[in-house]
């Protein structure tokens, strides 16, 4: 493997280390490993990584001969073949055989101070993959739980695109699903409104300064309260469901403007939270432009399907996945064609999944839909479309965002998928399931909710958008706003009222989006007003804060005239810099530049983890480290030229690293606090 040497990053040296290790051992052991696992020590003074391969080696030796071998010999073995590579210092074999590898600090610093990590990480690899998030069904406002599912899928968009990917995001709407049809049958049953009424009803709640998906969002309650008492309301349900799967007809054009009127709200409110999106595939084409068509013949073809002459699914078709039939609440995910001839949300996941693998052969009809801070918006429809248009669909790996509850009816499209083009296979398709956000009892107690003392006994109040119950998204990044602008008006009272805006939304939209962020995908968040809006702790805010503190470094050292590039020549000396780095407070300093310098790998971590958790927990910890730095040095005033270089640079790798972690969560930097 070919390396320049003079500019080395820590994957590249880990890179090295890795091929170094893999040739002694074949060398002097006559064993080939296939990968190398390293650790970071917990503390710097026990050194940068630690390789356990000695334990390893001694058991497959044992394997090949019979004979013991002794972990800490081979570790003596294993040393001498790294001593003396570029970039490392020293190597210790500690312990019962661990080889501690300590990096030249001052040559470390001097190659790596101009070199920026995050780009680094634009690889040759430009794969396409496609993201598809949000996926609000169009008949109300967007809530907490929602935002979650978009804040993780746009997270993870930018954490691919950082690792070189090229990146489609799409954002799903099913118009023609039996949520829409409910909101129209309030409008048309309950408040007996024509299609130029409701047209007038949205101009009147604009002036008024309101939102159509907030008032759909209460009519949606109000007609899910009515079923429950209303036998002919519920009946009404299935002709306009029907009526829209149809299409073209009155019922059909007035769902339509319902339907894309909540989708221009939806947006609005994402675009609140920075996130956008390539495309809007609907439903309504997959089924007029006859993807299912195409998917369940191709299906039919290769005995993908079969169809049911007895039993209780008998008329249908479905699914033979005998090795993983799933329980009875799921048996029904495995129906792809009811007995009644329609088709199930799962036979149209199926042809979409195949149309962004590029596996369907048809493709839809395209136009622009809005313009936003990102560029154009797409939508598909199933009239003529623009002939000029960028390629959609079509990617190596197909990633969705889609909650945990819908774990088996996603299991069953990768299987199909991979049924249908085995070339392809599951790794194709990737579910990124997440749990649930719920309330706490004092959250929904706050927001107005009546709760039973049994109610208030639990640990968290599950959402329903049927019962009205649970937070807009638009009320929260407003209430959350409200009381950052209070906190910035308290610090800076003489700035302008366009700039204290503008700060506390950025403060806002950093503690939501951290805050659903800093959990594991498979964890509940139980959403507490207190502690997502907390300016302390691990929040995003506290990793603004500590971004802003490292920029205002850099403010001051301009103020006199200086920079780090100016201050370069003071790192030259490599003696005097390793002097400072073994002097005191020399390896607090060190371990806050080997930790910056993890952000590719974390990064790479996350990718092939699913998991933007961890570059969240990497940014909170980097802020915490650069804050304990920022305590504990005197930067500017720093007298001695070294020590001085030293700690600006330092402090520019922290910077660096920490507003490149938070741009890839989606968090603003401001420029004060």
């Amino acid at each position: 493997m070919a390396f320049i040497l003079t500019v080395m990053t820590l994957l590249e040296l880990r890179a090295l280390l890795d091929e170094k290790v893999k040739a002694a051992a074949e060398t002097h052991f006559s064993v080939k490993l296939e990968n190398i696992a390293a650790e970071v020590p917990p503390k710097t003074e026990l050194g940068d990584l630690a390789f356990p391969v000695a334990f390893e080696l001694a058991k497959l030796i044992k394997q090949q001969t019979g004979e013991k071998a002794n972990p800490r010999a081979i570790g003596e073995g294993l040393k001498t073949a790294i001593e003396g590579l570029p970039g490392v210092a020293r190597v210790d074999v500690a312990g019962a055989g661990y080889l501690n590898i300590f990096f030249d600090r001052a040559d470390f610093l001097s190659q790596n101070v101009q070199l920026d990590p995050a780009k680094n990480l634009a690889a040759a690899d430009r794969a396409k993959v496609c993201i598809e998030h949000t996926s609000v069904n169009p008949n109300k406002a967007a809530h907490i739980g929602h935002v979650r599912n978009s804040v993780l899928g746009d997270t993870f968009a930018r954490i691919l695109t950082s690792t070189g990917k090229d990146v489609e995001i799409q954002n799903y709407i099913d118009n023609t699903g039996v949520q829409v049809a409910d909101v129209v049958v309030g409008f048309l049953y309950l408040e007996d409104r024509d299609l130029d009424s409701v047209k007038a009803l949205d101009k009147e709640l604009t002036a008024g300064g309101k939102r159509f998906d907030h008032y759909c969002w209460d009519l949606y309650a109000k007609v899910g309260q009515t079923f429950q008492t209303d036998k002919s309301l519920k009946e009404r349900r299935a002709e306009v469901l029907h009526a829209l799967e149809e299409g073209g007809n009155a019922t059909a054009e007035f769902a339509e403007f319902v339907a894309t009127r909540n989708v221009e709200c939806i947006l609005d409110t994402m675009e609140r939270l920075s996130i956008y999106y390539d495309l809007l595939p609907r439903e309504s084409e997959i089924l007029h432009l006859h993807f299912w068509d195409k998917a369940f013949e191709k299906m039919k073809e290769l005995g993908v399907v079969r169809f049911e002459t007895e039993g209780k699914h008998a008329g249908c078709w479905v699914m033979p996945f005998e090795e993983h039939s799933g329980t009875d609440e799921h048996e029904a995910d495995k129906i792809l064609v009811r007995s009644n001839g329609t088709v199930t949300y799962t036979g149209k996941d199926i042809a979409y999944q195949m149309w962004k693998l590029g596996i369907l052969g048809l493709d839809f009809n395209y136009r622009p839909f809005r313009n936003d801070a990102n560029g154009e918006v797409w939508i598909t429809t199933a009239g003529e479309g623009s002939a000029a248009h960028p390629k959609f669909g079509g990617g190596e790996k197909i990633y969705n965002v889609i909650d945990t509850r819908q774990s088996y009816p996603q299991e069953i499209v990768k299987k199909g998928v991979a049924a249908i083009s085995p070339e392809r296979g599951l790794s194709a398709s990737v579910h990124l399931a997440y749990e649930m956000v719920a309330l706490s009892p004092s959250a929904a107690e706050e927001l107005g909710f009546k709760l039973s003392d049994d109610d208030r006994k639990r640990s968290f109040i599950e959402m329903s958008g049927r019962k009205g119950l649970g937070v807009k998204a638009d009320d929260l990044i407003d209430r959350l706003e409200a009381n950052a602008f209070a906190e910035v008006g308290s610090r800076h009272p003489d700035e302008s009222e366009g700039e204290k805006r503008h700060i506390a939304h950025q403060l806002a939209i950093g503690a939501l989006r951290y805050f659903l962020l800093k959990f594991t995908r498979n964890t509940v968040i139980v959403f507490d007003f207190k502690e997502a809006l907390s300016f302390e702790g691990e929040t995003g805010c506290f990793c603004q804060y500590s971004a802003v503190r490292a920029n205002s470094i850099f403010r001051k050292l301009a103020e006199k005239g200086e920079s780090v590039d100016s201050l370069l020549p003071n790192l030259a000396d490599k003696g005097k810099v390793n002097d400072v780095f073994a002097g005191e407070g020399g390896d607090e300093i060190w371990a806050l530049i080997a930790l910056a310098s993890r952000l590719e790998e974390t990064i790479r971590q996350a990718a092939n983890a699913n998991e933007p958790a961890i570059l969240a927990k990497y940014t909170f910890n980097l802020a915490k480290a650069f804050n304990l730095f920022y305590h504990n040095h005197k930067i500017i005033a720093e007298a001695d030229e070294t020590r001085r270089a030293v700690l600006v640079s330092a402090a520019f790798f922290a910077s660096r690293s920490l507003k490149a972690a938070l741009a890839d969560l989606g968090i603003e930097v401001p420029a004060k606090m």
